[in-house]
């Protein structure tokens, strides 16, 4: 029988990473961060000096990922060959290069049969942007996050503070919103909730909140 998955799609800064990580630890299952994946590969590409439209060398690179995801307490953690990069894919510049490498057809289907072997037994939970649309379509239960550009700015701006990181809050809301247009428009899997996800804005909703929902859900449809 096929394992069971829990997709949760939808942008930036709506919860989406800290929502995966919370069920798959209540859940025992596997985590997939599928963003990661295209933040890895940006950044190899940054740091072999690879041109961000170069289809072919990227495909290549995504073909051959030894990622391992993990946790700590609210934070998905990325391994890659031993080198934990957690903290560097998080960086804004990364996020928009990946955004970048993840419009290119080649990277998106090199990364696919990628994303498809995370599921496993007892089960997935699968954090994107196309998990219920394309990588995970049959998905016993699909949550798609949304909230308000305003809010997923400060969200996004408090947690990069809390790390050290420098940066301007009217600057950081103008790149989500034009990463939000690039990751819309792209011709292959457009960022959009399946037409069986469930949408639940979270602008005014804390992560527990949040969660309960999720696992109600769950319960409902005997997954958990």
């Amino acid at each position: 029988m096929r394992a069971p998955t829990i997709t949760i799609d939808g942008p930036g800064g709506t919860g989406k990473g800290t929502l995966a990580l919370r069920m798959t630890r209540r859940t025992g299952w596997h985590l997939l961060d599928s963003g990661a994946l295209y933040r890895v590969v940006a950044y190899q590409a940054r740091r072999l000096g690879i041109a961000l439209d170069a289809a072919v060398e990227l495909a290549t690179i995504a073909a051959a990922l030894p990622l391992e995801f993990g946790g700590a307490e609210d934070r998905v953690q990325v391994w890659l060959e031993g080198q934990d990069l957690s903290d560097e894919i998080r960086r804004e510049a990364i996020g928009d290069a990946a955004s970048k490498v993840g419009a290119l057809p080649a990277v998106r289907a090199a990364l696919l049969a990628r994303q498809r072997e995370f599921l496993r037994p007892p089960g997935l939970v699968a954090d994107g942007r196309d998990m219920g649309t394309v990588v995970f379509p049959a998905a016993e239960l699909k949550i798609y996050l949304t909230a308000s550009p305003e809010v997923r700015a400060e969200r996004r701006y408090k947690q990069l503070k809390q790390k050290g990181i420098d940066v301007n809050l009217a600057r950081l809301s103008e790149d989500i919103s034009t990463r939000d247009r690039r990751d819309e428009q792209r011709d292959v899997s457009p960022l959009q909730p399946a037409s069986d996800a469930i949408i639940l804005d979270t602008t005014a909703l804390d992560i527990a909140t949040v969660e309960e929902s999720v696992k109600a859900l769950a319960q409902a449809r005997g997954l958990v």
